[in-house]
């Protein structure tokens, strides 16, 4: 946010207190009874007016502010929808680039998701020794030593921004 949009959001919630307090101050003096005379009957009512157009404006800049949250917010969720569509596209890449099996892209998949080898076997229905076969045949194809490297290299990926848009 820009420094003037910080200052126009200032003297607006500024303006928003002084209608408050404004409104605020004439309930409660003549709810104790006390009058004044600082302000004269036509000006009071002009002040009034003043406060309530000043307390509608907070309206309207309160719509407009919802509004562009909201639309900021679709517009994260779709980059995020499609950083997440181009990731699935990177993994089905580099999976038929290294030549992976079926079975070893379910593998390397709930690998790169943070899955143990313990619930990889669990999900698959198989030994967590095949489990451990399959992982190293997958890091053998993929030039890795192990998980870690394996998702360094799709982090890398990531960061470099090569993902489709």
């Amino acid at each position: 946010m820009t420094n003037s949009k910080k200052l126009i959001i200032a003297v607006i919630m500024a303006v928003q207190v002084a209608c408050t307090v404004f409104f605020v101050s004439e309930i409660f003096l003549k709810e104790f009874g006390v009058t004044t005379r600082l302000i004269p009957v036509q000006g009071r009512q002009n002040a009034q007016i003043g406060a309530a157009l000043g307390l509608s404006l907070g309206i309207v800049m309160g719509w407009v502010a919802l509004r562009r949250s909201i639309q900021h917010t679709q517009q994260v969720e779709e980059k995020l929808r499609v950083a997440s569509g181009a990731f699935m596209d990177l993994l089905e890449e580099r999976f038929t680039h290294w030549g992976l099996t079926p079975a070893e892209r379910d593998v390397a998949l709930f690998a790169i998701k943070g899955l143990s080898t313990h619930d990889i076997a669990d999900l698959r229905n198989t030994s967590e020794g095949t489990v451990k076969a399959q992982s190293n045949a997958i890091y053998r194809k993929a030039g890795v030593s192990g998980r870690p490297q394996l998702l360094s290299l799709f982090i890398e990926d990531l960061m470099s921004d090569t993902l489709p848009r």
